[in-house]
Protein backbone atom coordinates (compact mmCIF):
# COMPACT_ATOMS: atom_id res chain seq x y z
CA UNK A 1 0.00 0.00 0.00
CA UNK A 2 1.14 3.67 -0.75
CA UNK A 3 1.75 5.26 2.50
CA UNK A 4 0.53 8.42 1.04
CA UNK A 5 -2.92 7.15 0.06
CA UNK A 6 -3.65 6.13 3.62
CA UNK A 7 -6.24 8.41 5.59
CA UNK A 8 -4.35 9.97 8.51
CA UNK A 9 -6.78 10.58 11.74
CA UNK A 10 -6.25 14.14 13.31
CA UNK A 11 -8.28 14.91 16.68
CA UNK A 12 -8.43 18.40 17.52
CA UNK A 13 -9.82 20.40 20.74
CA UNK A 14 -9.98 22.98 23.13
CA UNK A 15 -7.59 23.04 25.94
CA UNK A 16 -9.47 20.44 28.65
CA UNK A 17 -11.62 18.92 26.45
CA UNK A 18 -10.07 15.40 27.63
CA UNK A 19 -8.61 14.83 24.30
CA UNK A 20 -5.13 14.17 25.21
CA UNK A 21 -6.52 11.11 27.68
CA UNK A 22 -8.84 9.84 25.19
CA UNK A 23 -6.32 9.77 22.57
CA UNK A 24 -3.92 7.64 24.78
CA UNK A 25 -6.58 5.12 25.53
CA UNK A 26 -7.59 4.96 22.08
CA UNK A 27 -3.86 4.55 20.75
CA UNK A 28 -3.58 1.95 23.40
CA UNK A 29 -6.56 0.32 22.01
CA UNK A 30 -5.92 0.14 18.39
CA UNK A 31 -1.64 0.40 18.57
CA UNK A 32 -1.36 4.19 16.93
CA UNK A 33 1.63 6.28 17.61
CA UNK A 34 0.28 9.97 18.88
CA UNK A 35 1.61 12.69 16.86
CA UNK A 36 1.31 15.83 19.15
CA UNK A 37 0.25 19.24 17.71
CA UNK A 38 0.69 21.08 20.33
CA UNK A 39 3.06 24.45 20.12
CA UNK A 40 3.87 24.35 23.52
CA UNK A 41 4.85 20.90 24.03
CA UNK A 42 7.51 20.86 21.72
CA UNK A 43 9.77 22.77 24.55
CA UNK A 44 11.82 20.50 26.85
CA UNK A 45 11.07 22.01 30.35
CA UNK A 46 7.77 23.28 29.78
CA UNK A 47 5.98 20.16 30.93
CA UNK A 48 3.68 20.94 33.73
CA UNK A 49 2.11 24.06 32.04
CA UNK A 50 1.63 22.56 28.80
CA UNK A 51 0.24 19.02 30.33
CA UNK A 52 3.01 17.56 28.46
CA UNK A 53 2.25 13.49 28.25
CA UNK A 54 3.67 12.10 31.49
CA UNK A 55 7.07 9.43 31.16
CA UNK A 56 4.93 6.35 32.07
CA UNK A 57 2.47 7.38 29.49
CA UNK A 58 4.70 8.06 26.68
CA UNK A 59 6.11 4.45 28.02
CA UNK A 60 3.03 2.92 26.98
CA UNK A 61 2.20 4.69 23.42
CA UNK A 62 4.71 6.30 21.57
CA UNK A 63 4.38 10.31 21.26
CA UNK A 64 6.11 12.09 18.49
CA UNK A 65 7.02 16.00 18.37
CA UNK A 66 7.45 16.54 21.94
CA UNK A 67 10.39 17.95 23.71
CA UNK A 68 12.07 18.94 20.32
CA UNK A 69 13.99 22.28 21.01
CA UNK A 70 14.33 24.59 24.13
CA UNK A 71 12.80 27.61 25.40
CA UNK A 72 15.50 29.51 23.91
CA UNK A 73 15.17 28.28 20.02
CA UNK A 74 13.04 29.14 17.82
CA UNK A 75 10.30 27.10 16.32
CA UNK A 76 7.97 28.03 13.57
CA UNK A 77 4.84 26.44 11.99
CA UNK A 78 6.89 25.24 9.14
CA UNK A 79 8.99 23.37 11.19
CA UNK A 80 5.92 21.79 12.45
CA UNK A 81 4.76 20.71 9.34
CA UNK A 82 8.32 19.41 7.98
CA UNK A 83 8.78 17.31 11.63
CA UNK A 84 5.11 15.72 11.49
CA UNK A 85 5.18 14.95 7.81
CA UNK A 86 8.62 12.94 8.46
CA UNK A 87 7.28 11.37 11.31
CA UNK A 88 4.17 10.12 10.09
CA UNK A 89 5.94 8.73 6.92
CA UNK A 90 8.26 6.97 9.42
CA UNK A 91 4.86 5.47 11.13
CA UNK A 92 2.98 4.50 8.05
CA UNK A 93 6.12 3.18 7.23
CA UNK A 94 6.50 1.24 10.34
CA UNK A 95 2.99 -0.85 9.31
CA UNK A 96 1.34 1.54 12.25
CA UNK A 97 -1.70 4.32 11.86
CA UNK A 98 -0.28 7.60 13.76
CA UNK A 99 -3.06 9.49 15.79
CA UNK A 100 -2.23 13.74 15.19
CA UNK A 101 -3.73 15.01 18.35
CA UNK A 102 -3.84 18.93 19.87
CA UNK A 103 -5.11 21.70 20.36
CA UNK A 104 -3.08 24.33 18.20
CA UNK A 105 -5.61 24.83 15.60
CA UNK A 106 -2.91 26.68 13.34
CA UNK A 107 -0.36 23.83 13.27
CA UNK A 108 -3.56 21.29 12.38
CA UNK A 109 -4.43 23.73 9.39
CA UNK A 110 -1.08 23.72 8.02
CA UNK A 111 -0.29 20.20 8.22
CA UNK A 112 -4.00 19.47 6.69
CA UNK A 113 -4.99 21.85 4.24
CA UNK A 114 -1.42 22.90 3.61
CA UNK A 115 1.37 25.37 4.51
CA UNK A 116 1.84 28.55 3.62
CA UNK A 117 4.47 29.31 0.77
CA UNK A 118 5.42 32.50 1.80
CA UNK A 119 8.98 33.39 1.64
CA UNK A 120 11.76 31.97 4.30
CA UNK A 121 12.11 33.87 7.35
CA UNK A 122 14.44 36.76 7.89
CA UNK A 123 15.67 36.81 11.20
CA UNK A 124 17.16 40.49 10.98
CA UNK A 125 13.69 42.01 10.20
CA UNK A 126 12.14 39.37 12.91
CA UNK A 127 14.44 41.02 15.31
CA UNK A 128 13.56 44.42 14.74
CA UNK A 129 9.75 43.67 14.96
CA UNK A 130 10.76 41.68 18.63
CA UNK A 131 12.56 44.99 19.65
CA UNK A 132 8.99 46.43 19.56
CA UNK A 133 6.96 44.01 21.58
CA UNK A 134 9.62 43.94 24.68
CA UNK A 135 8.89 47.93 24.33
CA UNK A 136 5.39 48.34 23.77
CA UNK A 137 4.13 44.62 24.20
CA UNK A 138 1.87 42.91 21.34
CA UNK A 139 -0.78 45.48 20.93
CA UNK A 140 0.63 47.62 18.64
CA UNK A 141 2.51 44.73 16.33
CA UNK A 142 -1.38 43.29 16.16
CA UNK A 143 -2.90 46.49 15.41
CA UNK A 144 -0.68 46.53 12.30
CA UNK A 145 -1.41 43.03 10.98
CA UNK A 146 -5.36 43.68 11.56
CA UNK A 147 -5.10 46.48 9.23
CA UNK A 148 -2.96 45.21 6.98
CA UNK A 149 -4.98 41.92 6.76
CA UNK A 150 -7.89 40.80 9.31
CA UNK A 151 -7.76 37.44 7.87
CA UNK A 152 -3.53 36.82 9.01
CA UNK A 153 -4.13 38.73 12.64
CA UNK A 154 -7.45 36.40 13.68
CA UNK A 155 -4.97 33.15 11.67
CA UNK A 156 -1.87 34.43 14.21
CA UNK A 157 -4.55 33.84 17.13
CA UNK A 158 -2.46 36.61 19.50
CA UNK A 159 0.30 34.19 19.38
CA UNK A 160 3.62 36.42 19.29
CA UNK A 161 6.09 34.34 17.16
CA UNK A 162 3.06 34.14 14.46
CA UNK A 163 2.32 37.87 14.53
CA UNK A 164 6.14 38.70 14.14
CA UNK A 165 6.46 36.26 11.53
CA UNK A 166 3.17 38.05 9.70
CA UNK A 167 4.44 41.18 10.14
CA UNK A 168 7.62 40.43 8.82
CA UNK A 169 6.50 38.96 5.61
CA UNK A 170 4.21 42.12 5.14
CA UNK A 171 6.84 44.43 5.72
CA UNK A 172 9.78 43.07 3.37
CA UNK A 173 6.94 41.80 0.28
CA UNK A 174 4.47 44.19 0.92
CA UNK A 175 1.82 41.00 0.72
CA UNK A 176 0.76 39.40 3.89
CA UNK A 177 1.39 35.57 4.15
CA UNK A 178 -1.87 34.91 3.42
CA UNK A 179 -1.62 36.23 -0.06
CA UNK A 180 1.09 33.27 -1.09
CA UNK A 181 -1.52 30.52 -1.35
CA UNK A 182 -0.92 26.99 0.26
CA UNK A 183 1.58 24.53 -0.73
CA UNK A 184 -0.70 21.11 -0.90
CA UNK A 185 -0.37 19.00 1.95
CA UNK A 186 1.97 15.72 1.36
CA UNK A 187 -0.62 13.28 3.18
CA UNK A 188 -4.57 13.21 3.56
CA UNK A 189 -6.18 13.45 6.67
CA UNK A 190 -9.66 12.62 8.36
CA UNK A 191 -10.65 15.30 11.09
CA UNK A 192 -12.54 15.37 14.22
CA UNK A 193 -12.87 18.34 16.06
CA UNK A 194 -14.44 18.75 19.85
CA UNK A 195 -16.48 21.60 20.62
CA UNK A 196 -18.01 21.60 24.30
CA UNK A 197 -19.42 24.56 25.20
CA UNK A 198 -17.22 26.49 27.52
CA UNK A 199 -19.76 26.20 30.28
CA UNK A 200 -18.49 22.73 30.58
CA UNK A 201 -14.93 23.71 29.99
CA UNK A 202 -15.17 26.58 32.59
CA UNK A 203 -14.45 24.19 35.84
CA UNK A 204 -12.44 21.65 34.02
CA UNK A 205 -10.24 24.78 33.57
CA UNK A 206 -10.07 25.68 36.98
CA UNK A 207 -9.81 22.19 38.26
CA UNK A 208 -6.66 21.90 35.38
CA UNK A 209 -4.80 25.27 36.64
CA UNK A 210 -5.33 24.04 40.23
CA UNK A 211 -3.54 21.07 39.41
CA UNK A 212 -0.63 22.57 37.91
CA UNK A 213 0.23 25.04 40.63
CA UNK A 214 -0.09 21.60 42.97
CA UNK A 215 2.31 19.41 40.55
CA UNK A 216 4.78 22.59 40.71
CA UNK A 217 4.16 24.95 38.05
CA UNK A 218 6.18 28.13 39.78
CA UNK A 219 9.04 25.80 40.48
CA UNK A 220 9.15 24.84 36.60
CA UNK A 221 9.13 28.73 35.94
CA UNK A 222 11.89 29.46 38.03
CA UNK A 223 14.11 26.91 36.77
CA UNK A 224 13.50 27.80 32.79
CA UNK A 225 13.72 31.36 33.84
CA UNK A 226 17.57 30.63 35.38
CA UNK A 227 18.02 28.47 32.36
CA UNK A 228 16.81 30.64 30.17
CA UNK A 229 16.86 34.10 31.11
CA UNK A 230 16.45 36.17 28.27
CA UNK A 231 13.69 33.50 26.32
CA UNK A 232 9.90 34.54 24.83
CA UNK A 233 8.42 31.37 24.69
CA UNK A 234 8.24 30.33 28.34
CA UNK A 235 7.17 33.77 29.45
CA UNK A 236 4.79 34.36 27.14
CA UNK A 237 2.96 30.97 26.64
CA UNK A 238 -0.26 30.99 28.80
CA UNK A 239 0.39 29.26 32.31
CA UNK A 240 4.16 30.84 32.30
CA UNK A 241 3.82 34.54 31.49
CA UNK A 242 1.38 35.03 34.83
CA UNK A 243 3.67 32.83 36.93
CA UNK A 244 6.71 35.62 35.77
CA UNK A 245 4.91 38.02 37.26
CA UNK A 246 3.94 36.68 40.34
CA UNK A 247 7.54 35.56 40.56
CA UNK A 248 8.66 39.21 39.94
CA UNK A 249 6.27 40.49 43.00
CA UNK A 250 3.44 41.81 40.85
CA UNK A 251 0.88 39.35 41.91
CA UNK A 252 0.20 37.20 44.87
CA UNK A 253 -0.78 33.73 44.27
CA UNK A 254 -4.05 33.61 44.50
CA UNK A 255 -4.40 36.12 41.81
CA UNK A 256 -1.63 34.45 39.47
CA UNK A 257 -4.09 31.67 39.48
CA UNK A 258 -6.87 33.28 38.76
CA UNK A 259 -4.77 35.30 35.54
CA UNK A 260 -4.17 31.86 34.46
CA UNK A 261 -7.41 30.51 34.26
CA UNK A 262 -8.97 33.55 33.09
CA UNK A 263 -6.01 33.26 30.39
CA UNK A 264 -7.00 29.59 29.58
CA UNK A 265 -10.52 30.43 29.33
CA UNK A 266 -9.93 33.23 26.92
CA UNK A 267 -7.41 30.70 24.96
CA UNK A 268 -10.21 27.98 24.66
CA UNK A 269 -12.65 30.62 23.52
CA UNK A 270 -10.29 30.82 20.46
CA UNK A 271 -9.98 27.53 19.85
CA UNK A 272 -13.40 27.00 19.80
CA UNK A 273 -13.61 29.65 17.32
CA UNK A 274 -11.25 28.21 15.40
CA UNK A 275 -12.20 24.40 15.04
CA UNK A 276 -15.82 25.29 14.26
CA UNK A 277 -14.43 26.75 10.74
CA UNK A 278 -11.89 23.86 10.64
CA UNK A 279 -12.51 22.53 7.12
CA UNK A 280 -13.38 19.13 6.19
CA UNK A 281 -13.85 17.94 9.87
CA UNK A 282 -17.03 16.37 11.62
CA UNK A 283 -17.48 18.03 14.63
CA UNK A 284 -18.95 17.11 18.08
CA UNK A 285 -20.33 19.65 20.68
CA UNK A 286 -19.37 17.28 23.04
CA UNK A 287 -16.04 16.12 25.27
CA UNK A 288 -13.96 13.80 24.69
CA UNK A 289 -15.60 11.04 26.95
CA UNK A 290 -18.92 11.74 25.78
CA UNK A 291 -17.96 10.55 22.46
CA UNK A 292 -15.86 7.91 23.41
CA UNK A 293 -17.58 5.04 20.77
CA UNK A 294 -17.92 7.37 18.11
CA UNK A 295 -14.04 8.06 18.29
CA UNK A 296 -13.61 3.88 18.77
CA UNK A 297 -15.86 3.39 15.71
CA UNK A 298 -13.76 6.35 13.86
CA UNK A 299 -10.58 4.84 14.46
CA UNK A 300 -11.57 0.91 14.27
CA UNK A 301 -11.97 2.27 10.21
CA UNK A 302 -8.85 3.82 9.67
CA UNK A 303 -6.59 1.03 11.54
CA UNK A 304 -7.78 -1.48 8.79
CA UNK A 305 -6.09 0.75 6.05
CA UNK A 306 -2.89 -1.20 7.43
Amino acid sequence: MVTSDVLVPVLGAPTASGKSSIALELAERYDLEIVSADAMQVYRGMDIGTAKPTPAERHKVPHHLIDLVTPAEAFSVADFVREAERVIGEVLGRGTLPLVVGGTGFYIRALTEGLPAAPPADPAEQAELWQVFEHDGLEPLLQELERASPEDAHRAQRNPRRVVRALEVLRRTGKPPSAFGLRPPTYRFDKVVLLPTLEVLAPRITSRTETMFARGLVGEVEGLLQRYPKQLTASQAIGYKEVVAYLQGQSSLEETKTAVTLATRQYARRQRTWFAKEPHARRYPRLALEIEEELLAWLAGLAQQL
